[in-house]
């Protein structure tokens, strides 16, 4: 059965993922409408690593033109909250 990722569960799990990429970082202060690079210290591999994560915690295919979306915390909640995982 799929069931429909909640925005809270989504928002605490990417934050999750960005400690793990970025530990040094007080994720509490994070603008969710502003992009990841800018607030924090990681790099484009940085940034492709936490798509990956993103794929692997979620299992689902993020091709690779939709990984901007991914850029700011909103942006992960308003794509991954469509999403179904099993």
């Amino acid at each position: 059965m799929n069931t429909p990722l909640m925005p809270d569960e989504i928002r605490q799990t990417v934050l999750r993922l960005l400690g793990e990429i970025a530990p040094e970082t007080d994720l509490t202060a994070l603008k969710p409408g502003v992009s990841f690079r800018d607030q924090l210290d990681i790099d484009s591999m940085d940034f492709l690593n936490f798509v990956i994560m993103i794929h692997k915690t979620f299992g689902l295919e993020i091709p690779e033109a939709d990984y901007p979306k991914y850029g700011t915390l909103n942006g992960c909640v308003e794509q991954l909250s469509d999403k179904r995982v099993t």
